[in-house]
């Protein structure tokens, strides 16, 4: 097993360049460079020097299917060749290889949206912190692929091309209202997929559209203008919530020229109305689809499951990894660090045997070498 984790980490990663040159002080094979830190990140190491200490720590067991000509690497190696290393072939590795193990289904929501990696700036050279863009599957719970930007703005032109890379054919992508961007959409239908983005301010006109005829409209013939409706009810933690959902396709209605918008096909308003210690909070939020083949029932699970990307991997990347508080910064080792730390969510998040959590996970894996194991056997489909 030790050896099939080579073989695959050498077959899904054989396209990234060692970025070292070639000299009689390149003491360490990159490939044991890989195994070793993937196998870090996976049991808790969130830094070079852990990962280094966990090398040190597993040294023994890693040299019975590593080379180790000069024994482990030491955490000043470890960060030089990240820092070094391509981050876009990184990444484009990271993408073929989910790909290859995931199935994704048809209808699934895939969840866009971004994250800052708060520490990763350097005032002093004037460079901001890095603002990664993840596309999330939701029934897979792993990670699809990630795109870096500069700045929470950039989000914009970084959304279609992380689009560009991803295979989602009959997904349904879902995105917060600064994705809503008419560009986004027409990306996601050229991928075979459709869209469900949320309206906000941004798309004043669009947004002030669908208002007036939710709101203003007449309520005797209100009835007459939604194509589906449904109303679900959930209590738990003292609280009480009702969503209803109404699926407007008679665009005609709406004060506004639809056909700016490519393959539009309805749009639709989610209501949330919460009742916490006897205080009741009504919401209201707005979204445009493509999609023509689901009911407003499926649209309240689809804007729900939208928000795993924030409880499910943000979440998980801060507490179980400690992502925010990473301090990498010089060339791509923030990015690198940051692609480390997806391949091992996925990678635990696909081991099913084990109950706990990804904290819990990520400890076991670090003292139990056959668990370890069963854990990186994900890395083949």
């Amino acid at each position: 097993m030790s050896v099939a984790l080579v073989s695959s980490i050498e077959n899904n990663f054989s396209n990234m360049e060692d970025p070292r040159k070639e000299t009689k002080n390149k003491n360490h094979n990159f490939v044991d460079i890989l195994v070793i830190a993937m196998c870090g990140a996976i049991c808790g190491a969130n830094h070079w020097t852990s990962i280094a200490a966990y090398g040190r720590a597993k040294e023994d067991w890693f040299r019975t299917f590593l080379a180790l000509p000069e024994g482990i690497p030491s955490h000043d190696t470890f960060n030089d060749v990240f820092t070094k290393i391509n981050a876009e072939q990184f990444e484009k590795c990271f993408i073929e290889w989910v790909a290859s193990i995931t199935h994704l289904l048809p209808g699934e929501v895939i969840s866009i949206d971004g994250k800052t990696l708060r520490r990763s700036h350097d005032k002093g050279n004037g460079k901001k912190s890095i603002h990664m863009v993840s596309a999330w599957s939701t029934n897979n719970e792993i990670v699809l692929g990630q795109f870096k930007t500069e700045e929470k703005s950039n989000e914009i032109t970084a959304i279609p091309i992380l689009l560009e890379t991803l295979s989602i054919e009959k997904c349904l992508v879902t995105i917060d209202a600064m994705g809503c961007q008419k560009r986004i959409a027409e990306t996601i239908l050229e991928k075979g997929a459709d869209y469900l983005l949320a309206v906000k301010e941004n798309q004043p006109n669009l947004y002030a559209a669908i208002n007036e005829l939710f709101f203003e409209s007449n309520d005797a013939t209100f009835d007459l203008h939604f194509h589906d409706f449904s109303e679900k009810t959930n209590k738990g933690h003292g609280r009480l919530e009702t969503r209803r959902c109404w699926v407007f396709t008679n665009l005609d209605k709406l004060n506004f020229d639809v056909s700016v918008w490519r393959g539009l096909s309805a749009f639709i308003i989610i209501e949330s109305e919460r009742t916490l210690n006897g205080i009741t909070t009504t919401e209201h939020r707005l979204y445009i689809t493509s999609e023509k083949n689901k009911s407003a029932s499926d649209f309240i699970k689809a804007t729900r499951d939208h928000w795993h990307v924030e409880n499910k991997l943000h979440w998980v990347l801060d507490v179980a990894f400690r992502e925010d508080e990473s301090r990498l910064r010089k060339g791509d080792g923030a990015e690198n660090f940051s692609i480390l730390r997806r391949i091992s969510l996925n990678l635990l998040k696909k081991e099913k045997t084990d109950k706990t959590g990804i904290e819990t996970k990520r400890l076991r894996a670090g003292w139990d070498n056959k668990y370890l194991m069963k854990v990186v056997s994900g890395m083949s489909a």
